[in-house]
């Protein structure tokens, strides 16, 4: 099982419409995929019209007996188990050796599903840490920007103070307008930089439309722009993917 985790330390960078989207483009190559939701805010299972069963919560998380709380979605392959909002405290539970009581809890998981894809919190905490620690690859969405641009940097600095490995870190446009100045001059200055991926996710209604319909956009709008863009992103995870 492949660990992804979608990750910004930055709010309002698209990083929840990502793993939402992602996960539905994993599962529809006919991969066995979980979306966990490591947000207490639970806007991944709002998307997928998923709520928690009601004796979840972070203890049960914390003992690894996930698979009766694991909840279907409407898509083949593709499984989500729900936040609870007390995982706002899972960093009272964790210590700096936490990824590896991550990993043992998500490797009980190996056996059903080839991709595991977390949407993590937007903070840089001791979770964090212990996610990014976890995980196989990190893909943080990046506004082309000056403050998410300064984001992205503090997150390479963050690797590299906690030990992780910068290669598994991988960073894309997102909610890319086109006209923006600032967003054409960005891009032109960092797009070939080997953290980027080639792919960028345009800033379009279809996206901001997913509140409303309550489905990944490729469900509703296929062959639009931003579905076509997740599918092109998630070829490039997915390719990264197999070279391990």
């Amino acid at each position: 099982m492949n660990t992804i985790a979608i990750y910004s330390s930055k709010g309002g960078v698209g990083k929840t419409a990502a793993a939402v989207n992602l996960s539905y483009a994993c599962a529809r190559r006919g991969k066995k995929t979980l979306l966990c939701d490591m947000d207490p805010q639970g806007a991944a299972g709002y998307y997928y019209r998923v709520r928690p069963k009601s004796k979840f919560n972070r203890k049960k998380f914390l003992k690894g007996k996930l698979h009766s709380f694991i909840r279907e979605t409407d898509y083949p392959y593709l499984d989500l188990l729900p936040t609870h909002f007390s995982f706002r405290n899972l960093d009272l539970a964790l210590d700096r050796e936490g990824s590896e009581e991550l990993k043992r809890i998500f490797s009980s998981l190996a056996d059903d599903y080839d991709y595991l894809i977390l949407d993590c919190p937007p903070n840089m905490t001791l979770l964090s840490e212990n996610l990014i620690m976890a995980a196989d690859q990190v893909v943080t969405p990046v506004i082309p920007s000056t403050l998410s641009i300064l984001a992205l940097a503090q997150l390479v600095k963050f690797f590299d103070k906690i030990k992780a490995d910068r290669k598994k870190l991988h960073g894309f446009f997102s909610m890319v307008e086109g006209r923006k100045n600032m967003h054409r001059d960005t891009i032109k200055r960092f797009a070939k930089k080997k953290i980027f991926f080639r792919t960028m996710v345009p800033y379009l209604a279809d996206v901001e439309k997913m509140g409303i319909t309550r489905q990944p956009v490729a469900a509703t709008r296929p062959g639009s722009p931003s579905a076509e863009a997740y599918d092109r992103l998630w070829m490039e995870i997915w390719k990264r993917s197999s070279r391990k």
